[in-house]
């Protein structure tokens, strides 16, 4: 049982008070950084619980209300975090409430879902909300007994006192805990004792889901509102020069034409305020058609941009950043890549003597991997509301972090930061996406110049169009093998427009003892953005196709190849900068190669493994391909994950499960092409995405059982599909695949056998 101070520093704390009604309630950081010192009933929530943080609340019936603070888009972390709170407050679940917080600044920490942390990031600080909860109910409990608080006990929201006999419901003792201070430290349950953490509970949001009531943004209507689109340049490296809009103007329920800035000129962007097309023109009026029809009316003139600069602030400083002009093709991205990988990139890890190694070398492996940029394409489109007025800003939708985008809408609006409230909608898939908010600015100065509230939709072309894509990459790997077969060096140079891909510690990293890391980019006017396990969704399918080739020139199983290198990494690690546990990697290998019957022989079923690291997990996977009537079928995928404790294991399932979907479909299908700065597809026509058809015929996902903190889920399982779907494409056709997406080389070897 660990102890855990409650108090640590300004914003570590708890707070305690009663409540109209004789309640408790519990506010807490749901941040906090603490670390170890070694059927339900309906209750409304009343107006004055909501300017505290996040917090827990008990009624005089027993029944507990748990706020849920990060923004949800499938991943189910309103049903997971609340768990951990109950876990630790010792309460059933069946009387749990679990409602939405409000975006505030002032009381959360990273009200953000992204990178896979929000589970890992809150995991102490929501422990620690409950068992202080817990304890000043034992307090109270003490007290009204006359009996030492150490003899209480507690067990589904019931105290209870041996000795005496007696016992009480929560909701019986809220009014007095609430009057108790808040304890120091408090005891948390060891991870044996879990009863809620560690078992399935159904998404808290499936009824209403299922039932059609309002979830998201596009469900949101007030009287008087004025639906919003948008026009923007149809290429990138283009801009606004001339607007004729006396057509539009005069068609049948519109209310005005006219156009926006999103940011004002010499604004400092930060991080998350990526925009393509700052200036456009917006249509607004009754209805979505009659809007639709009104922008088609447009006659806009556009013209090509001058290289621009603008600042950026982002995690690491202020930069300046330049825009170049042009009008880009994908045949000149592939060509300038090609060229660019052929020369010296800046070295960022070396250890040992590569040069040397290679140039002593018996047989040198060299191959070069190539993606092409990638649309987000969540199934909600973009959407928003906005009602602006002189004194407040009323903003409503699907967004990731909205700290960041309140900041930019307070210096677009000349509006303080108190008098902007943005309600995070339920989300409709967001992949990063999401985390690039400027809708949200357009819909603001949409709704000021108009005097009303509006909605702004986006159509699929215009969120396919719009920018923010992942980027293009290229990656080179060399492996230098002596006269015996051993591995003596390893060579990653790798890139992209406009980003690099390299994760220069990450494994082979540490267990070779002559490695070199570079890295290089090439700049665009194209926009990028995080998406699904950024720079990982590229590097490591790459990886681990080419550790697969390597492991066949060694005349190795690839697991086995795998497993002595990570044996070396663990025993013997080359450097200090290796950011992975080479012995949970490994933990991984070693249940994927169990879990799938790895190596056991299975008629015209063709195998391929991968494993990878990132956001703090660990995941493997065997992939199961057979060839039916010229074309691939992914009959099986067996996962393997380390995330340390699985809070929900039903989510966690969902997790991999649409991760593996969603890494196939995009290794196969994805791909985003330019031909003089227009994006070449627009909708699903010809955007080709994975369909039901196409997911696996099966999908088997295991833990590996332990007691570490729990760690990222949402992204880890998506990278290393790419790799096991390679390798597994090039047992079942012989020939290896480099270049993504897979399906259109796949067509070709199938033509070229069938003549």
């Amino acid at each position: 049982m660990a102890t855990v101070r409650t108090t640590l520093n300004r914003r570590s704390f708890l707070k305690a008070s009663a409540m109209a009604g004789g309640g408790m309630m519990v506010g807490f950081n749901w941040w906090a950084g603490c670390k170890p010192a070694t059927s339900t009933a309906t209750l409304q929530m009343p107006d004055e619980w909501f300017d505290i943080n996040a917090y827990v609340k008990i009624g005089k019936n027993g029944v507990v209300t748990i706020m849920s603070p990060n923004p949800e888009f499938g991943q189910n972390v309103k049903t997971s975090m609340p768990m951990i709170v109950a876990e630790e407050l010792d309460v059933d679940w069946k009387t749990v409430i679990v409602e939405q917080a409000p975006f505030n600044t002032q009381f959360y920490e990273r009200q953000f879902t992204g990178g896979s942390q929000g589970i890992r990031r809150a995991w102490q600080g929501l422990r620690m909300a409950g068992g202080a909860a817990r304890q000043m109910l034992r307090e109270a409990a003490a007290q009204a007994w006359q009996v030492p608080a150490d003899e209480i006990t507690t067990k589904a929201g019931i105290l209870h006192h041996k000795r005496s006999g007696k016992s009480a419901g929560y909701g019986d003792m809220a009014s007095a805990a609430a009057t108790i201070p808040v304890p120091e430290e408090v005891q948390l349950k060891d991870v044996s004792d879990f009863k809620i953490i560690g078992t399935s509970r159904k998404n808290v949001e499936a009824r209403k889901i299922v039932t059609g009531q309002s979830l998201f943004v596009l469900d949101e209507h007030r009287e008087g509102t004025l639906i919003a689109m948008i026009a923007h340049p149809p290429a990138f490296g283009m801009k606004l020069k001339s607007l004729d809009d006396a057509t539009a103007k005069a068609m049948p329920g519109i209310k005005d034409v006219f156009t926006i800035k999103t940011f004002e000129d010499g604004y400092e962007q930060n991080y998350f305020d990526t925009n393509t097309f700052p200036e456009l023109v917006a249509v607004v009026g009754n209805t979505t058609w009659e809007v639709m029809n009104a922008k088609k009316a447009l006659r806009v003139e556009w013209e090509t941009i001058s290289d621009t600069k603008v600042t950026v602030r982002g995690f690491r400083g202020t930069q300046t950043v330049t825009i170049p002009a042009g009008l880009e093709n994908t045949t000149d991205h592939v060509s300038k890549m090609a060229k660019t990988a052929a020369r010296p990139g800046n070295v960022v890890r070396k250890d040992g003597d590569p040069e040397g190694a290679f140039r002593k070398a018996a047989q040198v492996i060299e191959r070069s991997y190539t993606a092409p940029f990638l649309a987000h394409n969540p199934m909600e489109p973009i959407c928003c509301f906005a009602h602006v007025t002189a004194d407040k800003a009323e903003l409503a939708g699907p967004v990731q972090w909205p700290e960041f985008i309140e900041q930019t809408l307070s210096a677009r609006l000349g509006m303080p930061l108190e008098q902007i409230d943005i309600q995070m909608t339920r989300m409709g898939g967001g992949f990063g996406r999401r985390a690039y908010s400027h809708y949200l600015v357009e819909a603001a100065l949409i709704s000021q110049k108009v005097n009303a509230p509006v909605k702004l939709m986006y159509t699929r072309e215009d969120d396919m169009t719009f920018g923010i894509y992942r980027p293009a990459y290229h990656a080179t790997y060399r492996a230098a093998l002596d006269a015996d077969k051993n591995l003596i060096a390893f060579h990653v140079k790798a890139g992209g427009i406009p980003e690099s891909p390299l994760f220069a510690n990450r494994f082979p990293a540490g267990a070779v003892d002559n490695y070199l890391a570079e890295e290089w980019s090439i700049n665009s006017n194209i926009t990028i953005g995080a998406f699904r396990a950024p720079r990982s969704n590229f590097i490591a399918g790459v990886e681990q196709s080419f550790l697969d080739e390597v492991a066949e020139a060694m005349g190795k199983d690839p697991i086995a190849l795998r497993l002595e290198l990570l044996e070396r990494a663990r025993t013997n690690p080359v450097g200090e900068r290796n950011d992975y546990d080479a012995a949970r990697y490994a933990g991984v290998l070693q249940l994927v190669r169990e879990k799938s019957g790895w190596g056991k022989d299975q008629p015209d079923v063709h195998r391929g493994v991968a494993a990878y690291f990132c956001h703090n997990t660990y995941a493997a996977h065997v992939l199961d391909v057979t060839i039916e009537d010229g074309t691939p079928v992914v009959q099986r995928v067996c996962c393997a994950l380390d995330c340390g404790i699985v809070v929900n294991p039903d989510a966690a399932v969902n997790m991999a499960e649409g991760a593996i979907v969603d890494g196939i479909g995009n290794a196969m299908y994805g791909s985003m092409t330019f031909k003089d700065g227009v994006p070449e597809k627009s909708n699903f026509d010809t955007y080709r995405t994975i369909r039901h058809s196409e997911a696996p015929k099966a999908i088997d996902v295991h833990f590996v059982a332990n007691e570490i903190d729990p760690t990222g889920l949402g992204e880890p399982p998506f990278p290393p599909v790419f790799g096991a779907l390679a390798n597994a494409l090039y047992d079942a056709t012989g020939e290896r695949l480099y270049d993504q997406p897979f399906a259109p080389q796949i067509e070709a070897l199938v033509k070229e056998a069938t003549g």
